[in-house]
């Protein structure tokens, strides 16, 4: 039943971070394209979005695994 849980946990932070990532470029590429001049400022926000997003399924992966060998 762990293991089902663990599984399901780590598919949906997936799921969520795919999501996001998807959301946060396609606003910059928006914002870009509006403002050519921002770019070097916009793509600096994106990569700290991204890097943010990209750490929930790390952290639903550790909480899946402590949860299985418990």
């Amino acid at each position: 039943m762990g293991a089902l849980a663990a599984a399901i946990a780590i598919g949906l932070a997936a799921l969520g971070a795919g999501l996001g990532n998807g959301m946060i470029v396609s606003r910059t590429v928006e914002g870009i394209a509006r403002q050519p001049e921002a770019k070097n400022d916009l793509q600096t926000t994106m990569f700290i979005g991204v890097a943010l997003v990209e750490a929930i399924p790390i952290i639903a992966a550790v909480i899946a695994f402590i949860v299985m060998f418990q």
